[in-house]
């Protein structure tokens, strides 16, 4: 993700300043292979884009792509509106940018994950930039949905301590500490671009389940890995798949934060033993 963003806020950095609101376009279909913008609502795009790219297959899809990671994480709701707003502008009558509101809720919500890829927010998407609520253009919906509502949700945060080896007594001890105890098996492979892609293996299981949702939380530690792409480095090497014990806490804020990471090998009896105490065990 970090080779990607790099080269994005890069491309990204002066076009937006020189786009000429009188200059001459055209209107093309969005493409299939545009999965960034795919059912974004239209099926038309104007060319030249708010960001002074004229070519659909040069410039416009390979671009596009750059922002892929950032938007798997689902770091706010329309961020997806938002960049395609500029990336793959609707065609109408009129131009139609977003609104300032609508940039600022974005950022608010995205560039502390930028961050956490050591990115800061791009000065071209800089919101003073963006018309106002009462002219014309892409407004922010403020009021979020019902099942988001509540929800723990995933941040970035400095990566868990991962114990090889540990005893009995430390995994019982950490899934009496923490607010819950999961195994997940994370695996990660090599995209044809050479970026690696993090994913949950199979179905999480529950140790201790504290305020997770079942139907919730396989999501939840995916968005986790997508967020924190550098402590997923770090736990998974590539082409390999490994289960993991993970305990952590759900923050007043509503964050989900890992705490302490067990990887769970096939030599490490001490695990299975915990496992068998836990059902008796008494904090």
């Amino acid at each position: 993700m970090a080779v990607f963003l790099t080269v994005a806020l890069m491309t990204m950095a002066c076009p937006l300043l020189a786009f000429d609101m009188g200059q001459s376009t055209r209107c093309v279909a969005i493409p299939h292979k545009m999965h960034v913008c795919k059912d974004v609502g239209y099926s038309e795009m104007r060319l030249p884009n708010f960001l002074g790219h004229s070519s659909l297959e040069g410039e416009v899809v390979p671009h596009s792509e750059d922002w892929r990671p950032l938007l798997q994480t689902g770091c706010h709701p329309q961020a997806q509106a938002f960049l395609c707003s500029l990336i793959a502008p609707v065609c109408l009558d009129t131009f139609i940018q977003p609104c300032r509101s609508l940039c600022v809720a974005v950022r608010e919500s995205c560039a502390p994950v930028l961050a956490c890829q050591g990115h800061p927010w791009p000065d071209v998407l800089d919101c003073d930039r963006f018309p106002a609520e009462e002219d014309m253009c892409l407004s922010h919906h403020g009021k979020p949905g019902i099942f988001s509502k509540g929800l723990p949700k995933s941040a970035c945060q400095n990566c868990p301590y991962v114990e090889e080896a540990p005893e009995s007594k430390t995994i019982l001890d950490s899934f009496c500490r923490h607010d819950f105890a999961v195994t997940a098996k994370l695996h990660r492979l090599r995209l044809p671009t050479g970026e690696p892609e993090f994913e949950i293996e199979g179905r999480v299981e529950f140790i201790r389940q504290g305020p997770l949702l079942p139907y919730d939380t396989q999501h939840l530690l995916q968005q986790w890995l997508l967020i924190n792409v550098r402590c997923a480095r770090a736990l998974v090497r590539p082409g390999r798949s490994q289960l993991y014990v993970l305990t952590g806490s759900v923050q007043h804020d509503g964050t989900l934060s890992l705490t302490r990471v067990f990887p769970w090998h096939r030599k490490d009896a001490n695990i299975a033993v915990a496992f068998r105490k836990w059902k008796h065990h008494r904090c």
